[in-house]
């Protein structure tokens, strides 16, 4: 058919390429499938397109996510990168006496920091520094220095030493090329021009230790004390630290990655701390260290019509500026170990029997009580006896004073008649007396650093000796001796009482606070016993109680009457001798015979003009012997200077007037 009519031609020619195919196929050599190969390629092609174009989409998605939803949070984290606030530290209030005269006050100081750095050894670039410029640190100190490289953040320096002198600083200045991570700064330092002469009273400030840390921030203080180094640790400084501190400002500065300031851009400027001026006078205290010389003691003077503190001084001191600048250990060890005991302040810490500084006071109570009268007489022995008992209470005379009336009872000091009206009052009245006369309470003073002493009760005894109070405990409460201890400052305050005819102040450092801006005055010290006063029956009971220290000073037998003989005032004193140790029946009182330590304590409390009192003096001699002896002389001469300080003062009546004061003796009073 179809097939059939094809051309014999044709046919050869369709086999022939059936047999030319099939010689292709046989030699080995793959024929390519164009075809195929562009579907492929086509396909790769759409798939690279897909893969970049995610690729496109997750960067554009990824980076508006960071340019526009989530910019103001990585624009706060560039800038903490790249600004810092850092910290700009008030000046420190300035501490001023009653004439303006500073007490303490800031200086430029220099300081050796150094910046650990991984490359340079800081142990020995430490050492090296050590013996080139002669700082003395011990191996303690280096121990320190090193510690605190190792956990201070970076760009922090460690300070190695305080308060370079000029040599010093010269000497690194030539070698600073040897120590690269080494610098000098500087910064104001408080410093106390009068050193160890007003230690006790203004303090001083030293490092914030980790207590300090603990403190402000449970008051919440501590973002105010953000680079400040120092905070006030005893006195004034540390009970006004608040007014003295000021508030901290801040620095924005720009850093570039290394942490190195650029450019300041912003400055909120800090808040100075005010000005304190205190009712001291250094010329008193100055005059107070001169008069205890070598003496364990101390001395307070104030104004009792105020209760503004005049002198303020306790002897052994210290150096307060060795805690400023950090105390060595071998310097704290001397201090610890010295037989003075220069840390304590003996002005409100140390404990004493008060002796017969404590008769007047007794008086009063006698008077208001009605176990005495001012014309009441009492046969004062060689020594008081209880009833039913052979212990002699023996007197300080020891053939006793014959017929005694109060006033002649206080200005002899005699103690057979204060052993008589102790057992007639008993503890529990003595107690409440002496509650009331501030015995055993915080005097209210602006430092913290106080002991409340010991007033004696039988409730007392009970709880801390577990033993019952006996009639004999009370007897030489009645002379200021057996369980009885008081700090001066609680002495000085109940006889300012009653130079004030019982009229309370509260003895005060503070009279006023400046604003260093304005130099106007923000606060003014209100005492809050103002109008408080001691009731009695009769305010005349203050007058026999005055009457009596009258004559200890002015009576023909007063015992303090050779000290203030020929002054140009008339004062008002009592002397007071307080026995540190036992002696038994029979014998007598050898001071030679007895240890340094154990011999009598010496006191005097002295105010004066005696009517219109403008100063009072309390003193108390460790060791030293008898109160009229030794104390009182040291009282007269300090009140002495006072009135050559200040002579335009009221400094008594001008017309003298004869007064007999009982079995007293009559007496010139002006």
């Amino acid at each position: 058919m179809f097939f059939r009519k094809r051309k014999p031609k044709e046919k050869v020619l369709f086999n022939k390429k059936v047999k030319r195919h099939k010689a292709k196929k046989a030699t080995g050599i793959e024929v390519k499938n164009v075809e195929q190969e562009n579907k492929i390629f086509r396909l790769r092609v759409i798939l690279g397109c897909v893969v970049v174009c995610l690729c496109f989409s997750t960067l554009f998605a990824n980076l508006y996510y960071l340019q526009v939803l989530s910019f103001e949070d990585y624009q706060t984290r560039s800038n903490e990168n790249r600004i810092r606030v850092l910290p700009v530290v008030p000046q420190r209030g300035m501490i001023y006496d009653r004439n303006h005269v500073v007490l303490a006050e800031n200086r430029p100081v220099f300081h050796l920091v150094i910046y650990p750095n991984s490359e340079i050894n800081t142990e020995e670039t430490i050492r090296n520094l050590n013996a080139l410029l002669n700082l003395e640190l011990s191996e303690e100190d280096i121990k320190q220095i090193l510690k605190l490289s190792r956990t201070r953040q970076r760009f922090s320096g460690v300070e190695i030493y305080d308060l370079l002198t000029e040599e010093q600083i010269a000497t690194f200045s030539v070698n600073r090329h040897h120590y690269p991570n080494v610098q000098i700064s500087s910064d104001l330092k408080r410093f106390y021009p009068f050193a160890n002469i007003t230690t006790h009273a203004i303090g001083y400030v030293s490092r914030i230790n980790e207590s300090d840390i603990e403190t402000l921030t449970e008051q919440g203080k501590i973002d105010n004390y953000d680079g400040t180094s120092a905070i006030g640790k005893l006195g004034i400084e540390r009970y006004y630290e608040d007014e003295l501190h000021g508030q901290t400002g801040s620095r924005e500065v720009e850093v570039n990655s290394h942490g190195q300031i650029l450019r300041t851009l912003k400055y909120n400027q800090p808040t100075h701390g005010k000005d304190i001026t205190l009712t001291l006078d250094i010329r008193l205290q100055y005059y107070a260290q001169e008069l205890l010389t070598n003496m364990k003691g101390a001395i307070l003077a104030i104004e009792p019509s105020t209760g503004g503190i005049l002198a303020f001084y306790s002897n052994p001191s210290y150096d307060p500026n060795l805690f400023v600048r950090g105390i060595r250990s071998n310097e704290y060890s001397a201090l610890l170990s010295h037989p003075g005991r220069p840390l304590i302040n003996r002005v409100t810490q140390g404990g004493y029997s008060p002796a017969s500084t404590i008769k007047p006071l007794l008086a009063i109570m006698g008077l208001n009580e009605g176990l005495i009268t001012p014309t009441k007489s009492f046969f004062g022995g060689p020594a008081f006896v209880l009833p039913n008992s052979t212990h002699r209470f023996r007197d300080w005379r020891s053939w006793g004073h014959g017929w005694l009336d109060v006033y002649r009872a206080i200005e002899l000091s005699a103690d057979t008649y204060f052993y008589d009206l102790a057992y007639q009052a008993g503890i529990d009245t003595i107690h409440k007396y002496l509650d009331l006369y501030g015995f055993g309470r915080p005097s209210g003073i602006d430092i913290h650093e106080e002991s409340l002493g010991l007033n004696p009760s039988a409730e007392w005894k009970r709880s801390r000796h577990k033993q019952p109070w006996h009639v004999g405990d009370t007897i030489p409460i009645g002379i200021g001796q057996g369980y009885w201890t008081t700090t001066l400052i609680q002495l000085v305050k109940a006889h300012a009482m009653l130079a004030n005819h019982g009229r309370f102040v509260t003895p005060h450092l503070m009279k006023d606070v400046i604003d260093p801006k304005t130099t106007g005055i923000v606060h003014i010290f209100r005492d809050p016993l103002q109008g408080k006063h001691l009731e009695v029956k009769d305010q005349s009971y203050f007058d026999v109680a005055r009457a009596g220290m009258y004559l200890v000073v002015n009576g023909p037998e007063g015992t303090g009457r050779r000290a203030f003989y020929g002054t140009k005032y008339k004062a008002a004193g009592k002397s007071g001798t307080a026995q540190l140790v036992s002696i038994k029946q029979g014998e007598k009182y050898n001071a030679n015979a007895l240890r340094q330590e154990h011999r009598d304590n010496a006191l005097f409390v002295a105010f004066a003009p005696y009517h219109r009192p403008r100063i009072l003096v309390g003193l108390i001699l460790e060791n030293e012997g008898g109160g009229s002896a030794k104390a009182a002389p040291i009282a007269r001469k300090l009140m002495d200077r006072y009135f050559e300080l200040y002579p335009g003062g009221y400094m008594g009546e001008k017309q003298e007037v004869e007064m007999k004061f009982g079995m007293g003796g009559t007496v010139k009073v002006r």
